[in-house]
């Protein structure tokens, strides 16, 4: 089987920090005003190859240290997907994507290997969300949705705020890549 090759830039947030999601209190109080950010995506980023996998969502990952983690291994089921997201840790996100991607497109496993890291974790480049884009990405090009950007930037999102992390929407904007 072939592998499809992704890059998933980081981004920056260059104007609006925050009120994307604070925005979102809009819900309850009206009188608050909208959410509006400016974002340009990095030259960082996470490369990627992925395939099908039946059964099983894998995941390596490259750290931005060389070092390489160990295989994480899960059943491409509903709840063992939305556990693994909701308990937290390094492949939370990976779990959260593809509980989305199983519930609302039907797809079967995946394999991502990660093999090179640039973007920096913790550092307010949106690593947690250019990585749970790669997973979207990757389920989009190696069963071939056809899914928009925007439709990629919803599953990554909506995987995110299945795990312990909070985030807003602005922070999947790196799926357009660099600008």
């Amino acid at each position: 089987m072939n592998f499809s090759d992704i890059f998933v830039p980081g981004r920056v947030c260059l104007f609006g920090e925050h009120s994307d999601w604070a925005g979102g209190h809009r819900r309850t109080n009206s009188e608050l005003a909208p959410g509006a950010v400016i974002i340009s995506g990095t030259n960082q980023g996470l490369y990627a190859r992925c395939r099908r996998c039946p059964g099983e969502l894998v995941v390596r990952s490259a750290l931005t240290d060389g070092s390489v983690t160990d295989a994480w291994r899960v059943p491409m089921e509903l709840p063992r997907l939305q556990a693994e997201a909701a308990a937290g840790g390094f492949f939370s996100y990976a779990a959260g994507v593809a509980a989305y991607m199983l519930d609302f497109y039907g797809v079967d496993g995946l394999e991502i290997d990660n093999y090179k890291t640039t973007l920096p974790v913790k550092k307010g480049l949106s690593s947690s969300a250019a990585f749970c884009v790669l997973v979207a990405r990757a389920f989009n090009q190696v069963y071939g949705l056809g899914l928009t950007t925007r439709a990629e930037i919803e599953a990554a999102y909506q995987g995110e705020i299945a795990t312990p992390s909070r985030c807003g929407g602005m922070d999947q904007g790196c799926a357009y890549g660099q600008i």
